[in-house]
């Protein structure tokens, strides 16, 4: 099956149930926020500006808004049909640039796209991009298999294993688990039993 490589109306319409997506996925967001932002806040990892990438409706904007209301959010989307509705930056994990790093990147449901080269050369920018915390969702080969509802989820991505994700990630960043991997530019010192052993991330 060809990868996708086009994120127009019918495509948000098959998978998240158009530009009103299903309440079920914005609760599951909301929770997800919680976490990520009750994590960051127990590590003491400040949250003052954040970039989504693949950001989709935004949805994290509002949910990071009521965790860090004076945060400043920036949205960055390959999408031309989101960018116009919802005016993001254009741009994707592999070429989008700032004079700026991020106390928080977020990369959701983006790098299974992306062929080789350019999902290791996403992670690279994702690293560069960081200066302190990266949440990063990612359909795997084990998921496909495993969890993922196929009626809802996308089959035309590039499906790897975990691990292989987990090695280029480590290169880069500390894994906390929960999707949460920490910059060595991080204020934030986890204890040993907080992150995984580089071993193993």
């Amino acid at each position: 099956m060809p990868v996708r490589s086009t994120f127009d109306r019918q495509y948000y319409a098959r998978f998240y149930g158009g530009v009103r997506p299903r309440r079920s996925y914005f609760r599951d967001e909301a929770h997800l926020g919680a976490f990520v932002s009750a994590y960051l806040d127990y590590l003491g990892q400040p949250v003052r500006n954040v970039v989504d990438i693949g950001c989709g409706f935004g949805q994290w904007r509002e949910i990071l808004a009521g965790h860090y209301p004076k945060s400043r959010y920036t949205g960055v989307e390959r999408s031309d049909y989101l960018c116009e509705r919802f005016g993001w930056t254009q741009g994707s994990a592999v070429d989008f640039r700032s004079r700026s790093r991020f106390d928080l990147v977020i990369c959701k449901d983006t790098l299974q796209y992306l062929a080789r080269a350019d999902c290791e050369a996403a992670i690279a920018n994702l690293a560069r991009l960081s200066r302190g915390a990266l949440y990063v969702s990612v359909l795997s080969s084990e998921d496909w298999e495993q969890v993922a509802d196929r009626d809802r989820t996308d089959r035309a991505v590039h499906l790897r294993p975990a691990a292989w994700y987990r090695r280029r990630l480590a290169a880069h960043f500390r894994n906390l688990g929960g999707g949460l991997w920490l910059s060595p530019r991080s204020p934030a010192l986890p204890w040993a039993l907080e992150a995984l052993p580089a071993r193993s991330a």
